[in-house]
């Protein structure tokens, strides 16, 4: 019998994409600017991010995903992250359907039904006052820090229905075409300036109920993604990107250290005793904050794929890890550039981005003081703010 070819079966065959090969562009083309520059990821690259899985990965397989794990996920946008900082934080919102799971299931089936590789971007703050209709949700307003916007195919706003007052405080979000959100390019910053976080301004668009979710609010799909905490995961895929930065900055480091002359005549970098101790010790604190990020997602994947409820304790470990590991990449960061000298201080150069990018990351409301105050609180068995956990 003859093979049916994939078009005959009318199969979409994704194109397959060398993730090594992938990060070796991405790299060459964040070091000309271009991302920064333009302020967003080029289109070609959001591609690209599709057809490796990166939107697909978490989404169940019976919509057509690959229905990845948490650690699975965070250590695919970590080697993008060591790419270009902005392309990994762009490719975290993957995650997206740890939200968009709290959409009805009939909701989730028209969303994949052509193909489980959509690309969303939200603004969720401040909600904004939204009117019910017999017809749907009114939405208009603005919002800021739609990362990867640029790019999206479908976008989410945070709104307050104004007769629907929503249980624990938590934002509702519509979800609608990108088509139907205008773009205000404001993003202009210090760090991750690729990202594209723009604003969304919404002007009267119709957003039918069963498009709109609670943010936050547990899911109601059988899968055991939709068990994991989805705020904690949302914060580990942010962090995650601070991670893949700071080892970029390290491996960047060694290539640069054994060659790196001083101009006064000193020895090379590689050779100082100082180097080496401060480099070594930059080292083991990464890498014992990467082992701890991932080691709090594990006990906590495990729990919920053996049919069990994460503690309080074991979700505010993940958190509290998150906030450290975030630290200790923006620290480490700085150190290889301060070894670097001279050489790092030029706004192009990688050293440069790297730290802006690390503390960016360091800046995000999940990475707050006020994750240090609330771990406290759980560690001596007291309540935490709402939303920590």
């Amino acid at each position: 019998m003859n093979q049916l070819s994939a078009k005959e079966l009318d199969i979409k065959v994704r194109p397959v994409v060398n993730l090594d090969a992938l990060c070796q562009e991405i790299r060459e083309r964040a070091c000309t600017g271009e991302f920064d520059n333009q302020a967003y990821v080029s289109q070609d690259i959001i591609e690209r991010l599709k057809q490796l899985g990166v939107y697909r990965a978490l989404v169940p397989r019976r919509f057509g995903g690959d229905e990845c794990s948490p650690r699975q996920f965070c250590e695919l946008i970590e080697k993008l992250s060591m790419a270009d900082g902005s392309v990994g934080w762009v490719a975290s919102f993957g995650m997206s359907p740890a939200y968009l799971g709290s959409l009805p299931e009939t909701t989730l089936q028209e969303l994949y039904k052509d193909s489980p590789d959509i690309v969303f971007a939200g603004g969720i703050f401040p909600p904004q006052p939204a009117e019910i209709t017999d017809d749907g949700v009114l939405v208009k307003g603005r919002w800021k820090f739609s990362s990867g916007c640029m790019g999206a195919d479908i976008v989410g706003v945070g709104i307050a229905p104004r007769k629907d007052n929503e249980a624990h405080g938590l934002p509702r979000m519509a979800v609608m075409p990108a088509s139907k959100a205008k773009i205000e390019m404001t993003w202009d910053t210090v760090g991750l300036k690729g990202t594209g976080s723009h604003d969304l301004v919404v002007e009267n668009v119709l957003v039918p109920k069963e498009w709109t979710f609670v943010r936050g609010e547990p899911s109601k799909l059988s899968e055991p993604f939709f068990k994991y905490p989805s705020l904690s995961l949302a914060t580990q895929v942010l962090t995650v990107v601070g991670i893949g930065v700071a080892a970029a900055a390290l491996d960047e480091f060694k290539k640069l250290a054994p060659g790196k002359a001083s101009i006064t005549g000193g020895a090379e970098i590689a050779q100082r005793p100082v180097t080496q101790y401060e480099f070594s010790q930059s080292e083991a604190e990464f890498l014992a904050a990467r082992t701890w990020f991932y080691q709090t997602m594990d006990v906590v994947w495990k729990e919920v794929s053996e049919g069990c409820k994460p503690t309080a304790q074991q979700i505010s470990d993940m958190r509290l890890s998150c906030t450290h590991a975030a630290r200790i990449a923006a620290k480490v960061a700085r150190k290889m550039q301060m070894l670097a000298g001279m050489t790092a201080i030029y706004t192009n150069h990688p050293f440069s981005r790297f730290v802006n990018d690390t503390n960016v990351v360091t800046q995000h409301a999940f990475m707050g003081d006020a994750t240090l105050q609330n771990a406290g609180a759980i560690s001596f068995g007291l309540n935490p703010t709402p939303g920590y956990l």
